[in-house]
Parts: structure tokens; sequence; C-alpha cells
């Protein structure tokens, strides 16, 4: 039945320059829950590679054409039968006719368009891969996939940060400044801030610093969110008294995070959420969240690319600018080196940091520990706790 099913065919897809393509780790497509890693690419990143298609037995395989096509598509699990297609690019290897022998195919997707960043979550999954398919009429036609990664990059100016103040409490019993240095946050920052306490006649037992992530999928009646605990910290055990400061600072590079997604193809979003908790002695919990955004830093591996496309929109503008220039009768010509600009992560490390995600208390880095008196006044929104605890 080989003849009816294409059984007697192997089809490999090999990917040009993979030796030197950065590799991250990913959930499997088939659901097992299985870890595997693949190459990355950028978006306008070109795809190039070969298909072998290797027969059996040296036997023959009649086909009405071989094509392979480069697929962005997004899956909602509670929906298994409809697929999302953002990106779909066919090529053609062959004709229609029959393979006498093992064959090798060239192909190539320049500059290919790859509009989000790749994502597994809970609920939704976002995936680019290649698929190579065997036509054959009245019979199975052969298939193969190949997965890939794609990681969008972004840069925020750091000269400009937008500083998170917030003031919270209960009236006449509890009265908190926090603020952080940031609202913006690349995957290997640190979230560095400082709380205040102003007053306090309430008697609190612990505080606790969240990381939350918030995934959406769907909408309407289908609409489904999912809120998970990336990682928590018990920053104080026992009551504050009034001017005491806390500084925080908390590490991204040991979490699993990923890039803030906002409303991707109107099908699912994720955001991160800094979470503030009060339990006072009675057990009560007061809470108050502040979203903040995450992104993904271009690093070393990259570095090439940026740089490329750094410089070439440079010489692109100073190339037009010479042209209108010519074109008004005053252009002059003067022999100018264009460095190409490139951006550089950082990267931050803590000899003593030691969290545990998933909801279990992580030790309190160490600046977490100090405390001074408060010396300046800050100002920020005014809030107040509701009666069931949340700060508004």
């Amino acid at each position: 039945m080989d003849w009816l099913t294409g059984a007697n065919s192997q089809i490999d897809i090999i990917l040009n320059n993979l030796e030197s393509k950065p590799e991250a780790e990913t959930k499997s497509d088939d659901n097992s829950g299985n870890k595997v890693r693949l190459p990355v690419f950028l978006d306008g990143e070109t795809i190039s590679g070969s298909v072998n298609i290797n027969l059996k037995n040296n036997k023959k395989l009649e086909h009405a054409g071989i094509k392979i096509e480069f697929i962005g598509d997004i899956q909602l699990f509670f929906d298994k039968n409809t697929t999302h297609e953002f990106v779909s690019v066919v090529k053609q290897l062959a004709r229609p006719g029959e393979l006498t022998r093992s064959s090798s195919f060239k192909f190539e997707f320049p500059n290919a368009e790859k509009p989000h960043e790749s994502y597994a979550g809970q609920n939704v999954r976002l995936r680019y891969f290649l698929k190579v398919t065997i036509i054959r009429k009245y019979k199975v036609s052969p298939t193969k996939e190949y997965p890939i990664l794609v990681h969008a990059l972004h840069y925020f100016p750091e000269k400009i940060p937008q500083t998170l103040k917030m003031e919270v409490g209960i009236e006449d019993a509890l009265h908190i400044e926090f603020e952080f240095n940031k609202s913006k946050y690349h995957l290997k920052d640190v979230i560095v801030g400082k709380i205040y306490f102003i007053l306090v006649r309430l008697k609190l037992r612990v505080m606790e610093l969240q990381l939350l992530k918030k995934e959406i999928t769907g909408q309407g009646t289908t609409r489904v969110e999912e809120e998970e605990m990336v990682v928590k910290y018990e920053l104080m055990d026992g009551s504050p008294v009034k001017g005491e400061t806390i500084p925080i600072r908390l590490f991204l590079i040991p979490l699993a995070l990923t890039p803030t997604f906002r409303d991707i193809s109107k099908k699912f979003s994720v955001s991160y959420f800094i979470n503030l908790v009060l339990i006072d002695e009675d057990e009560r919990r007061y809470f108050k969240q502040q979203e903040i955004t995450l992104y993904r830093k271009t690093d070393k591996a990259f570095s090439h690319l940026t740089s490329a496309a750094g410089a070439l929109s440079t010489e692109d503008s100073k190339r037009s600018a010479v042209q209108n220039a010519m074109s008004n009768g005053r252009a002059t010509f003067q022999p100018n080196n264009t460095n190409a600009a490139s951006i550089h992560n950082h990267h931050y490390s803590s000899s003593n940091y030691s969290p545990q995600v998933n909801g279990d208390v992580g030790s309190v880095p160490p600046v977490a520990s100090e405390r001074s008196p408060k010396t300046t006044s800050k100002k920020g929104n005014s809030s107040e706790l509701t009666s069931d605890g949340d700060m508004t």
C-alpha cells in the first residue's frame, strides 16, 4: 500500500546556516508538554534551505506538483478545528511529473514577513513553520513540517523613563506610596522601586510583591482569561512604622517571561502586572496592581542583523537627501563613513538571588531588607482601599 499512501518517500527539510543560528527553548507542537529547541529568526530575515525527497527501494513516485509553504498561524486550544493564518507564502518546487530517484530542491523566502513573536501559552499558540507537500491526485499527499521560532525585537529609549508613582491606603489607618523606576522593561532587566510608609495605624503582618501574567483569549462568549503568578516575594515580616522605606529589586533574567502581546489579530493578549499585597493580623488581604510592559531587546546573537539594518537605513536616508539636493541644483559631495548603530543588551546578576516560581515564596533580595527613614515627599495618584480589601 506504499504506492497509495506515499510511504515509499521520506521528506527532509534542511535550513542554510543552521549551525550559526541562535536557538531558544519552547513547548513542542504535539501538546505533550515536552520542551524542544528551535532556530530563532527575526522579522524580515530570509529563510532558505533545501528539501530532500528520498525514495525507498528506488520506487517511482508520481505527483501533481511539489510545494513548500511558510505559514504563521494562531490556534486557540478550545477551538482546535479553526486556525487563523496571518502569514502564508507558497513556493513551487517541482511541476507535476514523476520522481524516478531521490531528489533535492532548493528554496528561499527572501525578507520573509514575521509580524508577531512566537508564543505558546495556556490556551493559545502562535507558531511559524515550513510545510512541504507532495501533491498526489486521488491518493494521500505526503507532508512534512519544520517549526521555527520568531523573536520580535523592540527598543525603548532609557533616557526618559516613565516613573510609576502611586499612593494607596485606608483613610486614617494606612497611607503607602510606592514607585518604580520605569514602566517598560526588557526581559533581562531589573525592576527597581521603593515603598514608603507615610501613615501606619493598621497592624500589618506580611507584605508581598508578586509578578502576575494575565492571558486573555477569544472574544464575547468565548472569552477566556487565565491568570498565573510568575513569582512571589515576601518583602516584610512584621508591622512597619511611620517613615520607613523598603527598597525593591526584582531580577527578570531567571523568570520564564514573554513580551507583552496587545490584541494579536483580535485573538489573544498577554499582559503583566506588579501586585503589592498587604496582610494584617486578622488575615485580611489588601492589594494594588500596576501593569508594566515587557519587551525583547536585541542581544549579541542578532547584533549583526540590527547593525546591518541600522547601516542600511542610514545610507538610504543620506542617499535620499543627496538626491533631493541634486534635484534642487545645490548638491555637494563629501566623503563620510557611516557607523552602523547597534543596540547592546544589559545583563544583570546577583550571587545570592534565589527566587521560587509558580506561587512559592522566594527569598528576599538583599536590598529589600534595608529600611531607612523617609526624607522626601513623593507625589502621585491618590487612591484608597475599598472595603473588600482592593486598593483602587
